[in-house]
């Protein structure tokens, strides 16, 4: 990864509080785990997340995997920190943590 692309991803995960790297977007996801993601962040309260469409962007999609050394979509940032994929941000939802994780306590 170029020092370029990953200033580029720098500048992504920390544009907004809450930042998901997922496939389609929230209005229209185009997986399951996507969905699932959204929904999550939705239902713990996440209102003002930016998405990135990794199907948009090649690129992008095999350079988020390498710049959080994680293999799948979606990834979900918050404060500028990488959280996990699907089934982490499901097990935090469905533990509570998510609500406070995207409340910033």
């Amino acid at each position: 990864m170029t020092d370029e692309f990953k200033s580029r991803i720098d500048g992504m995960v920390r544009e907004k509080r809450i930042v998901v790297f997922m496939k389609g977007t929230p209005a229209m996801p185009m997986c399951g785990f996507s969905a699932a993601v959204v929904k999550a962040l939705r239902e713990a309260g996440a209102q003002d997340l930016s998405a990135h469409d990794v199907l948009s962007d090649p690129e992008l999609r095999d350079g988020i995997k390498e710049y959080s050394s994680w293999p799948t979509i979606p990834q979900v940032y918050v404060d500028g920190k990488f959280v996990g994929g699907a089934d982490i941000v499901r097990d935090l939802h469905r533990q509570g943590e998510l609500s406070r994780l995207v409340a910033g306590s």
